[in-house]
């Protein structure tokens, strides 16, 4: 499984595993019940695959470059997801992630929960935030809005992975090492799922259940405790258990698709998840980035309730992606 398990193995702790070899593709499409067949068809797919993989195998390629970001964004052949975490009806999880075929590079931004976003005719302060627009306006609304935060650069496809598939991969790898920067202590049996949630500080191997309730968490009860810089420490929380959880992931591909796939929604198809896939052969850690969008946290009074939003910084984020297509004004 070695050239599998360097595809998109980082995208997929961030829930992209699906776009991996087309596993998820191939057994919607072939409408295989996985329960009574996973064991001899989907190994029958991944083994015929990793061998026409082995095959055409390719070296990356010098990056294009390109004189203004509207030029890039006509003619790179970069592919651009949207990886997205759901909590109920809310997208708990925002990634923006974008594929270089050419280069084999990964990037990937985490767009912040509690980023403001006006809608016209939703005006409640928690209707400010990001995070509530799939609950009216579904996958495709939330695409159109990263896709107008991110200066419109086109979302081509979406990734989406519920709870209980996060839960079940985690505990399928014997779980995940992870430095719990700070005792996270939080209760809510309202929650969907409920939360009760109590992990020490400290280097210790979490299973799927406390990875889950890690991943979760943002503060305590009565706003004590929690990340000192809000959403953006639970982010950074987020992304290092991402980076730990690659080197579990790499050697365990194949458990990882077959515990995961049923939980994972996509528009991806099996073809070009096998084309996308051949051109990351070859990929490693160093070739993912992490970042998130620029801004900086700000309480505004919405209809006289005060909230905690994520104000994005347009320019920088323009900055960002000029760097990620490799625009260079001085060319």
């Amino acid at each position: 499984m070695r050239t599998f398990s360097k595809v998109f193995i980082l995208s997929f702790i961030c829930f992209l595993m699906a776009i991996s070899i087309g596993s998820y593709s191939y057994v919607k499409e072939k409408d295989i019940k996985l329960e009574t067949n996973i064991d001899n068809s989907m190994k029958e797919q991944l083994d015929i695959s990793k061998k026409i993989m082995e095959k055409l195998e390719t070296e990356p390629k010098e990056p294009e470059v390109y004189s203004t970001l509207k030029e890039a964004v006509e003619k790179s052949n970069r592919i651009n997801f949207l990886v997205m975490g759901l909590e109920d009806v809310r997208t708990d999880t925002i990634i923006f992630a974008s594929f270089c075929p050419d280069t084999k590079k990964m990037n990937l931004m985490n767009i912040p929960r509690d980023t403001y976003i006006h809608r016209k005719g939703y005006n409640t302060a928690e209707q400010r935030k990001i995070n509530s627009i799939y609950e009216k306006h579904g996958v495709t609304g939330v695409k159109k809005t990263v896709s107008y935060i991110l200066d419109n650069v086109p979302i081509h496809h979406y990734v989406m992975l519920d709870y209980e598939g996060v839960e079940k991969i985690v505990d399928s790898l014997g779980g995940v090492e992870v430095n719990v920067p700070i005792h996270m202590k939080y209760k809510d049996p309202t929650g969907k799922p409920p939360l009760e949630i109590d992990i020490q500080p400290g280097n210790q191997i979490l299973d799927g259940k406390k990875s889950l309730e890690f991943l979760r968490y943002r503060k305590g009860n009565n706003n004590k405790g929690g990340y000192r810089d809000g959403d953006l420490g639970r982010i950074k929380a987020q992304q290092e258990f991402m980076s730990s959880f690659i080197s579990k992931a790499s050697d365990n591909m194949l458990t990882v698709i077959t515990k995961g796939f049923k939980h994972v929604k996509t528009d991806i198809s099996l073809v070009d998840s096998l084309s996308w896939g051949r051109k990351a052969i070859g990929m490693t850690k160093e070739d993912f980035e992490m970042i998130t969008l620029p801004g900086k946290p700000e309480f505004r009074r919405i209809n006289k309730k005060v909230l905690s939003y994520f104000i994005y910084d347009k320019k920088e984020a323009r900055k960002l992606l000029e760097e990620i297509y490799n625009v260079d004004y001085n060319r």
